[in-house]
């Protein structure tokens, strides 16, 4: 994922938490933020220590990371996007975390077309 995509400093965090929308399922959380100022997307995520260890979590990121990759084309640019994964995540293989996600952001209404 581009430097261009990522969302780094604590005050981007902090605006989106404050300003955004959120929508949920079981494993995820996601806060929404509109910014039409921007050319493309950006996403943080939040993985908890309570999720697992180390090397689970840093997994769960890159999965997350992947899923945005392959759901690009779909996803409505211009928005700041930060993920929270719950602990259900942990036992999730990859399709599974993507499905999960699509749900997730099916619901807050940023996929612009579906995809089976």
């Amino acid at each position: 994922m581009k430097k261009g995509f990522r969302i780094k400093k604590n005050e981007d965090f902090q605006a989106v938490f404050k300003k955004g929308n959120s929508v949920a399922n079981r494993q995820f959380v996601v806060y929404i933020l509109k910014k039409e100022e921007q050319g493309n997307f950006r996403i943080g995520l939040s993985v908890s220590k309570k999720v697992g260890n180390a090397v689970v979590r840093n997994q769960i990121k890159r999965y997350i990371r992947q899923s945005f990759l392959e759901l690009d084309p779909q996803i409505k640019s211009g928005n700041d996007y930060v993920i929270i994964a719950r602990k259900p995540v942990a036992e999730m293989d990859f399709h599974q975390i993507k499905k999960s996600l699509q749900h997730v952001l099916r619901l807050g209404k940023v996929l612009t077309k579906l995809e089976k």
